[in-house]
């Protein structure tokens, strides 16, 4: 086990020591008191665990790569405190923790709740680019737009201490980590596996939600078998901050009426039931079963390579993986579909070789085949490639102070007039990828 996977999260529980434990997980960029409404109400049945992501709220920083790393951290710090089976909540990325909990370790998870969730939160390079912005100007840029992004306008403006407070949450938490986390909400994407989901879900939403809205939820209700939809109205993707008495009265009628028992180790049921179902919700209208059709994952790759041996669909697949997390899907989307009959055999070579063979060897990580790369495209003068890989360098960690030195070192000793080139396209570039957008 990883030091990182090992190192346990900050927590706190609420709550009677003897009652059936329910976790509640933060989204990116807030801390556990995201929830310090919904926890009145819930002690009086539950006993409350909840946790900061790292680097949040003061907790250690030590980053996670993946949405199921992170998940491991959570068992693991479950695990040490004796906490076998549980109800969860979980509020976007705390959300990816509680469909990662339901696919991979379904004999945990008693019940689910997922609130402003979704089975593929925006695309990769959103979020890449999210690294990158944080990268080259540090949190601010993200914590003065938070408000817009997890509030409805009225609510921001007529609750001002509210509001500063998110923006704080934001602006104290770790870069580091931060980006890690965005990286982790790029790779994620179970929108082929929702249908394995097995225990009760309560998907909930806010109407105003413009980060993962309605019809995010809507595609969560479709594939999960067991799963009802709640919309909060008057409220954005913060909606247990926004509409706290709704997402209360909600919670508690989904896990008082849809807690699945365990098994003990003999394979006897163990009583862990809540208790009795409150008869009446307030706040927003009855939950419905949703069945809408499940929204199409997207047509494959154009490029198909015929005739290929098992290995060389095995190195394609893992160039087209690496290329897309360097390069960005949007590039890749745009480079393969304009591949045909002439072209097609050279985009699958160029994958599966220069992809899925060299940037996938070990001995150098990313950050320094990123360096190789602007090195040798700038002696070659190749512009268009240059800018191309200048955003894959942000992309892979370096900064803009570090891709200057390159092209410093790069004029040394292949030239004044390659290395002015490569500026103008680098600088050009930089201030695309790192200008927050307002």
């Amino acid at each position: 086990m990883s030091e990182t996977t090992a190192a346990p999260l900050q927590y706190r529980f609420d709550g009677p020591e003897d009652a059936p434990v329910l976790i509640l997980g933060p989204s990116l960029g807030t801390t556990w008191h995201m929830w310090d409404r919904q926890v009145p109400e819930l002690v009086k049945q539950w006993r409350v665990f909840r946790f900061d992501l790292p680097g949040h709220g003061g907790a250690p920083a030590y980053p996670v790569g993946s949405v199921g790393d992170l998940t491991a951290r959570l068992l693991a710090t479950l695990d040490a405190l004796g906490v076998q089976r549980f109800g969860y909540a979980g509020c976007a990325l705390g959300g990816a923790v509680g469909a990662e909990l339901a696919l991979r370790h379904p004999e945990r998870l008693a019940s689910l709740a997922l609130i402003a969730a979704s089975p593929r939160f925006g695309t990769a390079d959103e979020f890449r680019q999210r690294g990158v912005i944080v990268r080259s100007n540090g949190l601010d840029p993200i914590a003065r737009t938070s408000p817009e992004r997890w509030f409805t306008g009225g609510f921001a403006a007529a609750q001002p201490a509210i509001t500063e407070w998110a923006v704080q949450m934001v602006r104290t938490t770790d870069p580091g980590c931060y980006i890690a986390a965005c990286e982790a909400l790029a790779a994620f994407d179970v929108r082929a596996e929702l249908g394995r989901v097995g225990v009760p879900t309560l998907v909930l939403v806010g109407s105003d939600d413009q980060v993962t809205g309605p019809a995010e939820a809507r595609t969560l209700v479709a594939g999960i078998p067991d799963a009802r939809l709640a919309v909060v109205p008057g409220a954005s993707h913060l909606v247990p901050v926004e509409q706290p008495t709704a997402v209360t009265d909600l919670l508690v009628h989904h896990f008082s009426t849809a807690w699945q028992p365990g098994f003990d180790a003999t394979g006897q049921l163990t009583a862990i039931a809540a208790s009795p179902v409150k008869p009446v919700l307030a706040g927003p209208p009855p939950m419905a079963p949703m069945t809408p059709p499940v929204a199409e994952i997207g047509p494959a790759d154009p490029v198909v390579a015929r005739g290929r041996s098992a290995d060389r669909d095995d190195r394609y697949d893992v160039g087209l993986k690496i290329r897309r997390e360097v390069l960005g899907d949007a590039h890749v989307d745009r480079v393969l579909a304009s591949a045909d009959e002439f072209s097609g055999d050279f985009q699958e070579f160029v994958t599966r070789y220069a992809w899925g063979e060299i940037w996938d060897r070990p001995a150098l990580d990313r950050r320094m085949r990123s360096i190789v790369t602007l090195t040798a495209l700038a002696a070659g003068g190749h512009p268009e490639d240059l800018a191309d890989h200048t955003r894959a360098a942000l992309r892979n960690g370096l900064t803009p102070a570090e891709i200057k030195e390159v092209l410093l070192q790069t004029a040394v000793y292949c030239g004044v007039p390659a290395a002015n080139s490569a500026f103008r396209v680098a600088q050009r570039v930089i201030r695309e990828e790192t200008t927050p957008q307002e």
